[in-house]
């Protein structure tokens, strides 16, 4: 198991520290040039304070690493990147940036999961070995002294704040994939789906991102989960036919047409020319959407008539 420290914004901490309701943040970095690959999904990535704080003042659980247009960013995480604005971020981006700002500029995106933040009282001195010239973080290893000794701290402030914090912190859950669909926040649960689809919607192949939605197959309020395969990238006119029940995926993976559309809105082209065509699925197959979700839609949703 593995941990990572990661020198954190000021103003970006007090700007989720004071949030409501956060259950997921974006730990953004000005630059997209490389995904963030230090942690396996569950693992503690913890807020380390900008110099001369030496003190790691909060964390969450790592998700899932992406680099994408500020903007998207932005759709999909709102405050939650630590920003009050759109503008905001971007003026942040800039300084950071040293002026060489790009019109739509690409973000290292680093999503996390279950946040939490420490009580001044609490906040926790870096380990003897963090020093002050590190610039972007430091990986721990949780099996070893220094990095033992750093998360039995941390773990001694989330047993005490609440009880799912209490199980999120337990060694044996890192990575449990029931648990982290169940703590998947929208941002991160949309951000995933885009990725394994190639940013390209399931049905046309366009790849004009501002167009493109996520769609839930069988939604949460019918009882789905925020998994990849519960989840379909679709053009965002598609994604509302999709959820009216005017479109669905059969079981062999292809589209299906409500009769009913061209009937009751004498929709002709593209829209129509779907019915029985494949469905661009992800590369990987563990990310291809779950049958049991898709008999759930062609059953509760779709308008055969």
């Amino acid at each position: 198991m593995k941990a990572y420290v990661a020198v954190t914004d000021g103003d970006w901490f007090e700007t989720v520290r004071y949030s409501p309701e956060v259950d997921e943040l974006n730990a953004w970095k000005p630059t997209g040039t490389r995904s963030f690959r230090a942690l396996d999904p569950g693992e503690p990535y913890l807020f380390k304070l900008h110099s001369p704080h030496q003190f790691i003042v909060g964390g969450g659980f790592f998700a899932h690493a992406s680099n994408l247009p500020s903007s998207a960013a932005w759709e999909a995480f709102g405050a939650r990147n630590g920003c009050r604005s759109l503008a905001e971020m971007n003026q942040r981006v800039e300084r950071y940036a040293r002026g060489k700002l790009v019109e739509e500029p690409t973000i290292g995106c680093i999503l996390l999961h279950s946040p939490f933040f420490f009580d001044r009282l609490d906040w926790i001195p870096v380990p003897d070995d963090f020093h002050p010239s590190i610039v972007q973080g430091k990986l721990y290893d949780l099996a070893e002294p220094s990095g033992e000794h750093l998360w039995q701290a941390v773990r001694e402030r989330l047993d005490a704040s609440s009880p799912v914090l209490r199980k999120m912190s337990q060694g044996s859950l890192f990575g449990d994939s029931f648990l982290l669909q169940r703590r998947l926040g929208s941002g991160t649960f949309r951000v995933l789906v885009l990725d394994a689809y190639g940013r390209r919607c399931a049905a046309t192949g366009c790849d004009v991102l501002p167009s493109l939605d996520v769609a839930f197959i069988r939604p949460i309020a019918a009882g789905g989960l925020r998994r990849i395969d519960n989840g379909v990238l679709l053009r965002a006119d598609l994604k509302r036919l999709f959820e009216a029940g005017y479109l669905s995926i059969d079981l062999e993976g292809r589209w299906a047409v409500s009769s009913r559309l061209a009937r009751e809105f004498e929709v002709r082209g593209d829209v129509q020319s779907l019915h029985g065509k494949p469905l661009l699925r992800p590369e990987d197959p563990d990310h291809h959407p779950r049958s049991g979700f898709l008999e759930w839609h062609r059953a509760e949703v779709f308008r055969r008539r």
